[in-house]
């Protein structure tokens, strides 16, 4: 064969990008974006369509519990205790004083969610209340989209699913489709801890930052960024891990920083956290209600018993997440989160809807159940499910308190 028999006999125009003739010429980034996204959306489907499914078996629970005691459905989901703190937030701003009344300040709510309400029902024709549970349900999906890629990136895309399945199981799982935080809390922790898990640092830093606006654990978020890009820094410099590691804790401290000056003192945060009985104690406290609860009370509270087996097996699911060796992000996160969540003398009723964005903790269930039969697999997912449902609508209905 002739060395010119691989040459093409018509050389493409000058103008025209390599591989395309002139008439299906496109911009390359334009259709690699595109294609990128479908290909992510169309691998990402089934575990979105399991997400909806599984909540919306939550939510049919919780219609029919809700109407056999003529209650509303709507009213929950979007007005009740922490929604409503949201949405005075964003009807009124904040407070500008510390004063001396306990569980009143509403400078104890992070601003990114109220401020999001604000913004999009000024544009839209819904009421506040309705814009504030579609921002949750929205989030709560991206939240899926998230733990799924980490899921897929670690183990595949079964692990992948059966992660997104079992958080949309949790007992508290309705509260991601009420007017609450943690849905998009939770979507910004997943893709940025995707993020690091890929190297894509750029990235990580502003989905921490915007975490850290949003909830007080975003700090965790911050610390699994910060920590594992520093690491990375003994491999070799890199400009954007190091931007990485100053942007992740941004959000955090400039509302943490921006109530101290509103406050005029410089612990203006932590004082609006003592009057809401929420000091680090080591977790005495803790230790204390877990005592009282399973030693002491012959009769405690139904979900007082679910919030203290969540604390239980959650510390136990990451015992599992440190002998099976997880990437150093998701360890840091999830131990920054129970450190938070279990050295509080806070309240202690909240503390499983506190760690629902804590996904990392199932990943040693979902490896499990990827490896099980299917017929187990089943049973436990169906089951897993049905518990699900009835905690959400018990914690709705029947729970007096916030859940």
């Amino acid at each position: 064969m002739s060395s010119t028999a691989s040459r093409p006999t018509t050389a493409p125009p000058r103008n025209a990008p390599s591989g395309l003739s002139p008439t299906t010429r496109r911009p390359p980034r334009q259709v690699t974006v595109a294609a990128r996204f479908r290909v992510a959306l169309r691998r990402a489907a089934p575990a979105l369509l399991a997400y909806a499914a599984v909540r919306l078996a939550g939510l049919l629970v919780l219609t029919v519990w809700a109407h056999r005691r003529h209650h509303g459905v709507w009213p929950l989901l979007a007005t009740k205790w922490d929604a409503d703190w949201y949405l005075g937030i964003a009807d009124h701003g904040y407070t500008r004083l510390l004063g001396a009344a306990y569980d009143a300040n509403n400078l104890a709510f992070f601003p990114l969610y109220p401020v999001l309400v604000k913004a999009v029902a000024a544009v839209t024709p819904g009421t506040r209340a309705t814009t504030g549970v579609a921002i949750a349900v929205v989030g709560s999906f991206a939240a899926a989209w998230g733990i799924h890629a980490v899921g897929s990136h670690l183990h595949g895309r079964r692990v992948g699913v059966l992660l997104t399945v079992l958080w949309a199981a949790l007992p508290v799982g309705m509260v991601q489709w009420m007017g609450y935080t943690e849905s998009l809390f939770t979507a910004f922790a997943a893709w940025s801890l995707y993020a690091v898990l890929t190297g894509r640092w750029l990235w990580a830093g502003p989905l921490a930052a915007l975490s850290g606006l949003t909830r007080p654990t975003g700090i965790a978020v911050a610390a699994a960024v910060t920590v594992t890009a520093l690491l990375s820094l003994r491999r070799g410099f890199s400009a954007r891990a190091l931007a990485a590691a100053l942007t992740a804790p941004a959000g955090w401290l400039a509302y943490v920083g921006w109530v101290g000056l509103r406050l005029h003192r410089w612990d203006g945060y932590f004082a609006v956290q003592r009057l809401w009985h929420n000091e680090w104690d080591g977790g005495t406290e803790t230790l204390r209600r877990l005592r009282e609860i399973l030693g002491q009370n012959s009769a405690p509270e139904l979900f007082l018993v679910m919030v203290t087996v969540t604390l239980l097996v959650s510390v136990a699911l990451y015992a599992l997440s440190l002998w099976d060796r997880q990437p150093l992000p998701l360890l840091v996160f999830t131990g920054v989160l129970l450190l938070i969540v279990l050295g509080s003398g806070g309240v202690y009723f909240p503390r499983a809807r506190f760690l629902l964005p804590g996904f990392p903790l199932l990943l040693p269930v979902a490896l499990h159940l990827a490896r099980a039969s299917p017929r187990f697999r089943t049973v436990a997912l169906t089951g897993a499910i049905l518990l699900s449902a009835y905690c959400s609508a018990y914690m709705a209905l029947v729970w007096p308190s916030a859940p």
